[in-house]
């Protein structure tokens, strides 16, 4: 494996990926922190500080910021998650010391300016205007509210509107400085650079950061329920999981094989039997969506309200049959399906940056494809089966949305999922 990691004198980690055969680097800067990580009061702030880095520092402008990166042909984005926010760039090798330079001040020097803050958080709050106008994107964070109610792991990661519209300068300013820490942070880069050229450069560049993080994390009490709203749309959008699998779990492969078999792609159970066989959905497909300390295994379909019905007692039916297993042919290719993606993941630069970023935050050491390979191909019949019963015997919970008058109650929906 070509990955090297160096922990700098002020706790921040340096991790590189080299590959020679490319002229580009993808580099970042991860922070171990997002929305769960929010006071309910500002939550939001999270996404709110990921758009400020790039309104302008004590040094650059916010035109200056995209001029620089973009005169070399490079560009630089950033996007925040539950529990970690990212902030990346793309260069040819030439120019990585510029990206870093930029990287670095975003992080570090943000002017938090007050009539940009202004600005943005109009833009926020178009943002989360459009996502409501999106139904298969709302009824994500409906489900997350009402799987993990008050509490942090419930909240939204664009914050809610009558937030937004108050979160003043200082707050967003002191989010920043009281979370963003050195020893919690990750500089990360794939491509055709050396290891010791990006230490050196970091070594310069990141001298400003907090030395401790002040950011608390509230354990996430998985709660499930049901949530629905009617609303006039031509297709009924329909959520349905269960308490899933941490990462840390010995369980996390097998979970993934399992979610793939179930409702990964055209040859899957759920494809097969629900639209190709049935006709009863356009869209549906499973996820195993994991989290530090726990995660979400589920179901989401978009369908007709005259076929909203008699999908779920379908859908029901297929999940109880879970408890059986996989067959020997469909275990075979969810596994070929998972190693397929993972190895072909390795020929771009971005996707192996964001896959070390995340082997770090999540277990604190890069993990070889070679390691990750043998995890997946360990998954046997009896860890499917296992996992299975662990995926489906949690409470539900089931979000809605759109024309939804036909789908059965809730207490019906647990009774027929009981094995």
């Amino acid at each position: 494996m070509t990955v090297k990691v160096t922990r700098l004198a002020n706790g921040m980690r340096v991790v590189t990926d080299r590959m020679e055969s490319v002229e580009t680097v993808s580099i970042g800067v991860w922070v171990d922190v997002g929305t769960r990580h929010e006071p309910a009061a500002i939550n939001g702030v999270a996404h709110l500080l990921e758009h400020m880095a790039f309104k302008g520092t004590a040094r650059r402008s916010a035109l200056d910021i995209a001029t620089e990166i973009e005169a070399v042909g490079g560009h630089v984005n950033a996007y925040t998650s539950r529990e970690h926010t990212a902030y990346y760039a793309k260069v040819l090798k030439a120019d990585v010391a510029l990206a870093v330079d930029i990287l670095s001040d975003i992080v570090q020097h943000s002017a938090f300016d007050p009539a940009e803050l202004e600005r943005e958080r109009t833009v926020i709050l178009q943002e989360i205007g459009q996502a409501q106008d999106t139904p298969d994107d709302v009824i994500y964070d409906l489900f997350q509210e009402r799987a993990y109610p008050n509490q942090p792991m419930g909240q939204p990661v664009l914050g809610r509107a009558d937030i937004i519209k108050t979160v003043h300068r200082d707050q967003v300013a002191g989010y920043l400085n009281d979370t963003y820490a050195a020893p919690g942070m990750l500089l990360v880069a794939a491509g055709n650079l050396t290891h010791e050229a990006l230490v050196a450069l970091a070594e310069k560049s990141f001298t400003a950061l907090s030395p401790r993080s002040k950011a608390t994390t509230e354990a996430a009490r998985y709660e499930g329920g049901d949530h629905r709203e009617e609303r006039d749309l031509e297709q009924a959008h329909i959520l349905l999981g269960f308490p899933g699998i941490a990462f840390s779990d010995r369980d996390y492969y097998a979970a993934s094989v399992l979610s793939t078999a179930f409702g990964g792609g055209m040859s899957s159970r759920l494809f097969q039997e629900i639209r190709e066989k049935r006709g009863l959905v356009y869209s549906i497909y499973s996820f195993a969506h994991s989290y530090s300390d726990g995660g979400i295994f589920g179901v989401y379909a978009g369908t007709g309200e005259d076929q909203a019905g008699e999908l779920m007692p379908v859908l029901c039916d297929e999940l109880k049959k879970l408890a059986d297993g996989l067959l020997p042919v469909e275990l075979e290719r969810s596994r070929a399906q998972l190693k397929a993606g993972l190895l072909m993941s390795m020929e771009g630069t971005t996707a192996r940056c964001e896959q070390q970023a995340s082997h770090m935050l999540i277990y604190g050491r890069p993990l070889d494809p070679v390691e990750l390979v043998k995890h997946i191909d360990a998954v046997d019949k009896d860890a499917v089966r296992r996992v299975a019963r662990r995926l489906t015997s949690g409470p539900p919970t089931l979000t809605a949305l759109g024309p939804i008058s036909q789908i059965e109650d809730y207490a019906k929906l647990t009774a027929r999922l009981k094995h």
